[in-house]
C-alpha cells in the first residue's frame, strides 16, 4: 500500500475544503492553538511509518486519554468496572447532566466525561501514586521514555472544571464516587492534560490494533479479549454523540480530543493520528474527520 502517497493525496485536498470549525474556547489555554496546525501519522505494523504536517509537534491529547486509563483500570479490576458503568453511546453531549440523573448516576459508557470521571475514581482507589502510574503506563506501551503534562493547560482546564465537578456531586449523590471530589477532579483534568504527538500517539495505539501486543517486542500487555471489548467501545463510544456518524464515514475505531486530535485504529493494519484543532459542533476536529475519511476511501480499507 502507498501510504505516504495517500497522506500527500489527502494534503493536497485540504486548503480546498471549506472549513467552519473552530477551536476549543471553554478551556482558554486550548483557544490559544493556532488553528492552521495541521498534522497526521500513520503507522503501519508491517512497513513502518508515514507521515505529513507537524507530526511530532505535542498537543493536549484531552479526551484521547480515556482510552489509556480505561486500559489501565482494566488491567486492574477486570469487567468490575462494568457494574459502575455502562457500555451503550450516549446520543447526548459528553457533559449531559439530564442523562446522568434519569439514569441514576451510572455513566452510559467510559469516554463521556461522566463516565471518566468514574474510571478516574477507580485508579484513585486503586493506585498508590495515580498520575505516576497512569503516566508509565502510557509510556510502558508506546516505547516513549517520559510522557508529561501540559501544567497550562492543566491550570486552565481546572479553573473552568464547574460541569464535571456538577457530574462528581451528582454521581456522590447515587454512590457511584468513592473518593474525595476535588481529588477525583483533579487526577481527571491532569489525564486530559497529558501532551503527545501524532507520532507518539499512532505508536501508543499499536497495542489495540496488535491484539494487546507492543508491536516491537511481541509481548502481550494487555488479553486480546481486553482489547477486544476496548476497540469495540472506542468504534460505537469513541466520538461523543457523533459516534455513528464516524462509523459511517470513516468505519474505523477511534477516539477524539477537545484538542483537536483524532486517533484510530485498523486491527492488524495500522494505527493513525490527526490532529486539526478546528472543531465541528459536536465537538470533533473538523478536517481530523474528513482527512481519516479520505485515508479509509483512499485505501479501501475499513473494518466494515
Amino acid at each position: 500500500m502507498e501510504y505516504q502517497n495517500i497522506l500527500h493525496q489527502i494534503q493536497s485536498e485540504l486548503p480546498y475544503q471549506k472549513a467552519i470549525g473552530k477551536v476549543a474556547s471553554y478551556i482558554p489555554e486550548l483557544e490559544k492553538v493556532p488553528k492552521d496546525k495541521f498534522a497526521m501519522h500513520l503507522y503501519c505494523l508491517k512497513s513502518g511509518h508515514y507521515h505529513i504536517g507537524s507530526h511530532e509537534e505535542k498537543f493536549s491529547i484531552q479526551s484521547i486519554s480515556k482510552v489509556f486509563s480505561l486500559s489501565l483500570a482494566m488491567s486492574l479490576i477486570g469487567d468490575d468496572i462494568f457494574k459502575r458503568l455502562d457500555v451503550e453511546p450516549s446520543g447526548d453531549p459528553f457533559n449531559s447532566l439530564v442523562q446522568l440523573e434519569h439514569e441514576e448516576g451510572i455513566p452510559r459508557n467510559p469516554f463521556i466525561n461522566a463516565g471518566a470521571l468514574v474510571i478516574s475514581d477507580i485508579l484513585l482507589s486503586k493506585l498508590k501514586h495515580p498520575k505516576e502510574e497512569l503516566l508509565a503506563f502510557i509510556s510502558g506501551i508506546s516505547n516513549i521514555p517520559t510522557i508529561n503534562i501540559d501544567n497550562d493547560v492543566f491550570e486552565s482546564e481546572k479553573k473552568h472544571s464547574y460541569r464535571n465537578a456538577s457530574l462528581l456531586n451528582l454521581m456522590k449523590s447515587f454512590g457511584n464516587i468513592e473518593n474525595d471530589i476535588e481529588e477525583v477532579l483533579d487526577f481527571y483534568t491532569y489525564q486530559c492534560a497529558i501532551e503527545m504527538s501524532c507520532k507518539e500517539l499512532s505508536s501508543a495505539f499499536a497495542i489495540y490494533a496488535n491484539e494487546g501486543k507492543k508491536p516491537t517486542t511481541s509481548i502481550a500487555l494487555i488479553p486480546p479479549s481486553k482489547i477486544k471489548r476496548i476497540n469495540a467501545i472506542m468504534q460505537t463510544c469513541g466520538f461523543y454523540d457523533e459516534a455513528g456518524e464516524f462509523s459511517f464515514r470513516v468505519g474505523l475505531p477511534g477516539k477524539s480530543g477537545v484538542g483537536g486530535g483524532i486517533v484510530a485504529i485498523h486491527p492488524g493494519q495500522y494505527t493513525v493520528a490527526v490532529w486539526s484543532p478546528p472543531l465541528n459542533p459536536k465537538g470533533n476536529s473538523e478536517l481530523g474527520m474528513y482527512a481519516l475519511e479520505r485515508l479509509t476511501t483512499l485505501t479501501g480499507l475499513s473494518i466494515f
